[in-house]
């Protein structure tokens, strides 16, 4: 099998994964974006479709006063007997809970609260015996990663938590699994942070309380040493089995903007590397511990190779993969085959109120999103258009708006909350189109002017709305949004395509 990483490309962090019924299922982080955790499934590891989410009611979760880059964090999808399971930190109010479902293609729970602190959460299913861990202190005020037993009926906890980790040193050890194979119990944990010094180690012990012995080679995953390479900041991993009894690790990982630019924008995404058990029974990642841009394996082994073309994104949108901003008002959204109607209220793309913004995830460097605005259906006091976003106060805007002859058409730079309006122009065509092209490095901002050609009102680096610049865990969503302070009862057409 040969292919190329990212395997699920764009704003998809903090991947965990289980095995069941001849299939693989995979989870990933959401943040402040509904509905929460994106739910994946592949039958052979790379070829990945999103089936829908975890949670999808409000009733599961409330995330109207969720901060960016705050709410859903690191979920873990566990399967036992029968039952899918779920947990997962709310970091913005409900803490640790889990929810469940047998049918994986249809609803999961309500959420079942662990009371347990710190975040990214794991369940180990052993025996009759469910154990519970997180990073964080434990009931002793230990901090590292904590193990306790659990009621998975009821969530309720059997036993203490007590620090069973403490890492190799590392700063912020986080994203506990925990593993029951053969004689041993394996513990990976990530250390290091979520960014260019990330790392992945792994640890031992015959007994899930410990003590754990750490791999004489740890880290057992980072690309820290290597400087230039496109992809960065590998750890925070899960492993599996497949049919054939080849062993993977699933891990998140950024691809940089160029060499030797240290900027990220598309957010962390999932990468995948085979792994070999050595004879002494620890894990060895791929080819030397890294993780690559692709992976030629064979029963023989595998090779690494360290180029891909990858493709335009044409940006589109999918009621699979549409995100919103919090908890949408859904009576605010209309999709009408390639016509999605959106209901402006008084809440701001600059707050964090919920204003009417649906999306997806940009996932190329290089990509083209359009748009088409019924101008005939802008109110007087509403403001709409196309973005790429990042969080309240860094997006990149086409801003569409009433004026005495028709519509204007403004591009709009926000930077850390600064507004800066750059090109403008006037049309009074019923259609007003739009379109924001991008690279590696540079967004341009584009409407069709009176002559029917594509003018640029606006262009900005793409390092302006990356993580290392904005800060936070999330990537650029592509969408369309609408304003309207005056409450105006009809909504704003917007034609796009459909995947």
């Amino acid at each position: 099998m040969k292919y190329t990483n990212p395997v699920i490309r764009g704003f998809y962090p903090d991947p965990s994964i289980c095995k069941a019924d001849g299939y693989f299922y995979l989870v990933c982080s959401s943040f402040q974006f509904f509905p929460a955790i994106p739910l994946f499934k592949s039958k052979n590891l790379v070829d990945w479709e999103q089936i829908g989410h975890c949670i999808t009611r409000k009733s599961q979760l409330d995330l109207n006063n969720a901060n960016a880059s705050g709410g859903i964090f690191a979920p873990t999808i566990r399967y036992n007997k029968g039952r899918f399971y779920v947990v997962v930190t709310d970091t913005d109010g409900e803490g640790n809970f889990y929810l469940y479902t047998d049918d994986i293609n249809g609803e999961w729970s309500e959420p079942v609260k662990v009371e347990r602190g710190g975040i990214d959460p794991s369940l180990l299913f052993d025996g009759d015996k469910t154990f519970f861990m997180s990073n964080g202190e434990d009931s002793f005020g230990e901090n590292g990663i904590s193990l306790c037993e659990i009621d998975i009926d009821t969530g309720k906890l059997l036993t203490p938590a007590k620090c069973i980790c403490k890492g190799t040193g590392g700063r912020f050890i986080e994203a506990p699994h925990l593993y029951h194979i053969g004689e041993w119990y394996y513990l990976l944990a990530a250390e290091g942070g979520t960014e260019y010094g990330h790392t992945e180690c792994m640890f031992r012990s015959k007994d899930p309380y410990g003590p754990y012995e750490s791999c004489p080679h740890n880290p057992i995953l980072t690309n820290r040493n290597l400087g230039g390479y496109m992809i960065q900041g590998a750890g925070h991993a899960d492993i599996t089995e497949d049919d054939n009894g080849q062993w993977w690790i699933i891990n998140l990982a950024f691809r940089q903007i160029s060499m030797w630019r240290q900027f990220h924008h598309l957010g962390r995404e999932v990468f995948l590397e085979p792994i070999y058990w050595t004879e002494d029974g620890w894990l060895k990642v791929g080819t030397d511990g890294t993780s690559r841009i692709g992976y030629e394996v064979t029963e023989d082994g595998c090779k690494a190779f360290d180029s891909a073309e990858y493709p335009e994104d044409k940006w589109a949108l999918d009621n699979r993969n549409a995100c919103y901003i919090r908890c949408p008002d859904y009576n605010n959204y209309r999709f009408d085959g390639n016509n999605v109607y959106l209901l402006g209220t008084s809440a701001k793309l600059n707050s964090k109120d919920n204003v009417t913004f649906v999306g997806d995830r940009q996932r190329e460097f290089n990509f083209t999103a359009q748009t088409e605005i019924d101008g005939t259906t802008v109110g007087e006091f509403a403001r709409c258009g196309l973005i790429a976003y990042m969080n309240e106060s860094n997006h990149y805007d086409l801003s569409v708006t009433k004026s005495s002859d028709g519509c204007k058409v403004t591009g709009i730079i926000n930077i850390g909350g600064v507004e800066i309006k750059m090109g403008e122009i006037s049309l009074n065509s019923d259609t007003i189109s739009l379109k924001i092209s991008a690279d590696a490095n540079c967004y341009k901002l584009h409407a069709k002017n009176e002559n029917g050609e594509w003018q640029q009102l606006a262009a900005m680096e793409s390092k302006y709305i990356s993580t290392e610049v904005c800060e936070g865990f999330t990537g650029v969503i592509i969408g369309i949004f609408c304003e309207d302070s005056g409450n105006c009862p009809e909504p704003v057409k917007f034609g796009i395509c459909s995947k």
